[in-house]
């Protein structure tokens, strides 16, 4: 076999390949041998009819294709070995000629991994917020925890803003009411923008037995993007009434005795969040940094495949109704070709993030473990709310399991580089991170949990998407809720 390459591009080849007629004997054999299974010859068995003898009653056309369907692929794959060759994707192939009793000819374009040139990683510095805790902060989640335990009480008085209020809605479109966007005893926080556009503001101001009518555009139904006339009742207003903080308080919300413990509490886990925090600040300012230094080239014929998994994963959430999906986009303020261009660009970013960070793990020769991959399935398990198992097997069914083992990998590959580059707090000095990134075994308990959680973080991050875990879940997905909260 002869082969030749021809760069197109940083990302594309193409693969020139002769075959030798001498080279396929074992491959004419075997198509002989399954054409012969598959046709009558009289005077002969099935499968014993010879090749000459197959040759004058098919022509001999009909081998020929059989040995050309099987062995392109196989001299394609030998000449990608051969040219040491990162192939992304499937090649575009075109037989050029077959002389028979000579050789074969064909070309492979196809994308190729680009070659990537890795900056030193010690010399990446990022400044990331600081991970105090101050006693606002304290205040605001004891604040958090008081509304928890807080009650309803009626009021007679205009609705004001985090009241709530028992509602009745209704909705026409050119006077013709729509069933779906009829609601009654419904309860709602004023301010939480929970609803449609539009609410909050009529509710303000509004007593128990008043209506008000508005206008709002509607964001998901068979009139997603038209304008609705929205008529809101109120008949009841309520104001949350919060359990003074004190000692009793403390006793009742928590295992602590004193409102003093129950703070110190608060301060703790809060400053484990705001740890969190700036770790995933970090995370995401040395990537970019790394991204902007290497410059990678992105394959186009990967960036397509991408836009076309995203795209059509956007229009899923809308019932595979392009105009749905439109309305949508321009009741959010955006053109639709705005949001192709963005869809473009965010595909894009994924495939160059996740080409670099593959380069990273196999320069630093990265391994995932089977606890590793397996705390991976745990949580992202966790966050569809279904068992591992059930998430293993949708998993397979999709053929996915690769491309989790590979966002594990690229997750590891990428706090390799947070840990070996400078990160430094607002005041300049540096910040340790090692808990979460590092190799250092975290500590038992909440902060291994912690780093547990930034991992799977990361490993999303790396990912360039949630593409893959979407996928996995389709079965379970939460497209019906995300829709109820559209409408």
């Amino acid at each position: 076999m002869k082969s030749t390459v021809e760069h197109l591009s940083p990302t594309r080849v193409r693969l020139a390949v002769e075959v030798p007629f001498d080279e396929l004997k074992p491959t004419f054999d075997q198509a002989y041998k399954k054409i012969a299974q598959q046709v009558r010859v009289p005077g002969f068995r099935p499968g014993k009819a010879p090749a000459r003898i197959l040759d004058q009653r098919l022509g001999r056309g009909v081998v020929l294709e059989e040995v050309v369907n099987t062995a392109v692929p196989q001299k394609y794959g030998e000449a990608v070995g051969e040219a040491e060759l990162n192939p992304l994707g499937q090649p575009e192939i075109e037989v050029t000629s077959i002389d028979d009793g000579d050789k074969i000819a064909f070309t492979a374009e196809v994308d190729v991994r680009p070659e990537i040139t890795l900056p030193d990683f010690s010399t990446i510095s990022v400044s990331v917020d600081a991970a105090e805790v101050t006693d606002e902060d304290v205040d605001d989640q004891l604040k958090g925890l008081q509304a928890r335990f807080g009650t309803l009480t009626g009021v007679q008085r205009p609705a004001a803003k985090d009241d709530f209020v028992v509602i009745d809605l209704a909705a026409t479109v050119d006077g013709e009411a729509l069933e779906e966007a009829q609601a009654s005893g419904m309860s709602h926080q004023v301010g939480s923008g929970q609803l449609i556009e539009g609410l909050d503001e009529a509710l303000e101001g509004m007593s128990a037995g008043d209506e008000k009518t508005f206008t709002t555009k509607l964001v998901a139904g068979d009139h997603a993007g038209e304008d609705a006339e929205v008529t809101v009742t109120v008949s009841q207003v309520k104001e949350r009434q919060l359990p003074e903080a004190d000692d009793e308080f403390a006793q009742l919300a928590s295992e602590f005795d004193t409102l003093d413990e129950l703070k110190a509490d608060l301060r703790e886990r809060h400053g484990r969040v705001k740890k969190m925090e700036q770790a995933g600040q970090a995370r995401d300012k040395v990537l970019e940094a790394l991204l902007e230094a290497a410059d990678i080239p992105a394959p186009q014929g990967v960036v397509d495949s991408e836009v076309e998994v995203r795209a059509h994963e956007a229009v899923h959430e809308f019932d595979h109704d392009e105009d749905k999906l439109t309305a949508y986009v321009e009741s959010q303020g955006q053109t639709r070709e705005e949001f192709d261009a963005e869809l473009r660009t965010a595909a894009e970013q994924a495939v160059r993030t996740q080409l670099l960070l593959d380069e990273v793990a196999e320069k630093g020769e990265v391994q995932v473990d089977q606890q590793e991959l397996m705390e991976r399935i745990f949580m992202q398990a966790q966050r569809f709310g279904i068992s591992p198992e059930e998430y293993i097997q949708q998993a397979q069914q999709a053929n996915q399991l690769g491309a989790i083992f590979a966002d594990v990998r690229r997750g590891k590959a990428l706090a390799s580089v947070v840990q070996a580059a400078t990160v430094l707090g607002p005041d300049g000095e540096p910040v340790d991170l090692s808990e979460l990134f590092g190799t250092a075994t975290p500590a038992e308990g909440e902060e291994a949990a912690d780093a547990a959680e930034v991992a799977d973080e990361t490993a999303t991050v790396a990912s360039g998407s949630d593409q893959d875990e979407d996928a996995v879940v389709e079965a379970t997905d939460t497209t019906d809720t995300e829709a109820a909260a559209k409408s």
